[in-house]
């Protein structure tokens, strides 16, 4: 199959339990919870985005024909010689729409630790070494293990309260803070709604997107 990508990026992991960690980062183009038109946002069933996935303009983006020749443009944005594993971060959009067996061998083979940040409306394939799951309002979830889930927080529907989540099999446990963009006041709030959660609420912690704090994309 070919592979829509927004775009490809080299950048610090901004959010949750990799914050700090060296990656590429692939954003693949698509969403299958919001068409990513502005005039579709009241409709849809996530409309906090706040990420640009449409169309494949961005840097590195476009249309690659093969895992291959894909998996060999990720590996172009890792330094040489750097030292540390190479570590790619699969995002969008909604990744598992494309991510599939043969890109996650071509990604392995060129050396790299493969994360991958879903919706998790999707199962994930074998062979992915870190899923985060981020659920987004009433989407059924079916992703229901892996590493990390980070819950934009907070959201109205009763699906997306985090007390729904805590049996579920996975190793950490974050509400990170609904950025509103263009409300600071509204998005300061957030923050300390989430903080206060975190404390009442010692299973999660808190998850700021510093990359956005520190000027990083």
């Amino acid at each position: 199959m070919s592979y829509s990508v927004k775009e490809i990026y080299y950048t610090l992991q901004g959010e949750g339990a990799q914050a700090g960690r060296a990656a590429v980062f692939l954003r693949f183009a698509g969403c299958n919870l919001w068409s990513g038109r502005e005039g579709d946002r009241g409709s849809a069933l996530c409309r906090f985005c706040d990420t640009d996935f449409v169309g494949m303009d961005g840097p590195g983006g476009g249309r690659f024909e093969s895992a291959e020749s894909l998996a060999e443009a990720v590996a172009g944005h890792w330094p040489s010689g750097g030292g540390g594993r190479p570590y790619v971060v699969c995002t969008g959009g909604e990744p598992l729409l494309q991510l599939d067996a043969l890109l996650i061998d071509a990604l392995h083979a060129a050396g790299f630790e493969i994360a991958v940040e879903t919706n998790g409306t999707l199962s994930a394939p074998p062979g992915i070494d870190w899923i985060c799951v981020s659920p987004k309002g009433a989407a059924p979830l079916e992703q229901r293990s892996g590493h990390e889930l980070k819950l934009v927080y907070p959201q109205p529907e009763p699906q997306a309260q985090p007390h729904c989540f805590v049996d579920l099999a996975f190793e950490h446990f974050f509400v990170q803070p609904m950025d509103v963009v263009g409300d600071a006041q509204a998005s300061a709030g957030n923050v300390a709604q989430a903080a206060a959660y975190c404390l009442e609420h010692p299973q999660w912690r808190l998850s700021v997107q510093t990359h956005k704090v520190i000027g990083l994309p």
